[in-house]
């Protein structure tokens, strides 16, 4: 094959010099070019596919979001020829060499952004205290690079397969609910239900509120959101749409319609403890006589993420 690299510009060369071949290069040339200029669009790259991708993302911008929480915009190479090519509900994994640390450190993150988005992708990132990995992402200037390794397909989800779903988070653990909310309601062929029910311990601690209150306008039926915070400054009343407290099992069964209803799904994401007393105890997380399970939620109508 690279014998033949070789010979083409010569022959390319010698077709020129002649008459005939003159002609043939021009009019070839030109059609070529009309053809480029007419051609659609050329599909964006896919950075992470199935399999490691070992790829370092330059830091293209880094945001506080509250006291612990940082939104870190990484540039996808290829710039707007590039998308992250993960499927709804993924996450990617994360290489890191904190300083002080003999070792390095795996960690996954879901990205917030639209996954279908060309040119960047962005992760919410809390500070956790002793936290290697969330403080070496917290340290990151703009132009530093972060090795991302893979992306980890999650839940698979299909479009209408069912017809509500409840998505209960807690703390951090919003942004893989967030992004199938977003994943959802962003479809147009997806007309699924989409309910929220967001715990944390004090205001400043609601993520994304701003992004899910705008979905809650431009979709007054087919979405809501409730929050409840643990230590609010202010007592619940309707008009500020914050409750005051856990997120319980009385809670639930007021904002959820119950298991009667035909195909729902529960979703769930938060710290261990909220996980345990919804979801019970047991390595898979969905055994042991949870809130959802006293509900009537059977194992399958669950998942956690």
């Amino acid at each position: 094959m690279s014998g033949l690299l070789n010979k083409r510009p010569v022959a390319k060369a010698f077709a020129i010099f002649t008459v005939g071949g003159f002609s043939t290069y021009v009019v070839s040339r030109f059609f070529s070019k009309r053809a480029f200029a007419e051609s659609p669009t050329p599909t964006p790259k896919r950075v992470f596919g199935k399999g490691p991708s070992f790829v370092y993302l330059q830091l293209q911008s880094s945001e506080n979001v509250n006291h612990n929480t940082k939104r870190l915009c990484f540039k996808l190479p290829g710039g707007e020829n590039a998308q992250s090519g993960l499927d709804l509900t993924s996450a990617l994994l994360t290489f890191s060499k904190p300083a002080g640390s003999w070792l390095p450190v795996l960690r996954p993150y879901t990205p917030i952004s639209k996954l279908d988005k060309p040119g960047f992708i962005e992760l919410l990132i809390k500070k956790y205290p002793n936290g290697k990995a969330s403080t070496h992402l917290h340290n990151l200037k703009p132009g530093d690079s972060l090795l991302f390794i893979a992306g980890i397909s999650g839940f698979s989800w299909t479009p209408n397969k069912f017809k509500h779903v409840y998505l209960v988070a807690g703390g951090a653990g919003i942004t893989p609910i967030y992004q199938l909310a977003q994943g959802i309601l962003d479809n147009p062929v997806d007309t699924t239900r989409v309910t929220v029910i967001f715990g944390v311990n004090t205001e400043d601690d609601l993520l994304l509120r701003s992004e899910f209150d705008a979905y809650k306008q431009r979709y007054p039926d087919r979405f809501n959101i409730h929050y409840t915070v643990s230590r609010p400054k202010e007592e619940f009343s309707p008009e500020r749409g914050i409750r005051s407290g856990y997120i319980t099992k009385e809670l639930l069964a007021e904002l959820m319609q119950g298991p009667s209803e035909e195909d729902t799904k529960v979703f769930v994401c938060g710290p261990p403890a909220m996980e345990t007393a919804l979801l019970g105890s047991g390595s898979s997380g969905k055994g042991g006589n949870g809130i959802l399970e006293q509900l009537g939620y059977s194992k399958d109508k669950v998942h956690r993420f």
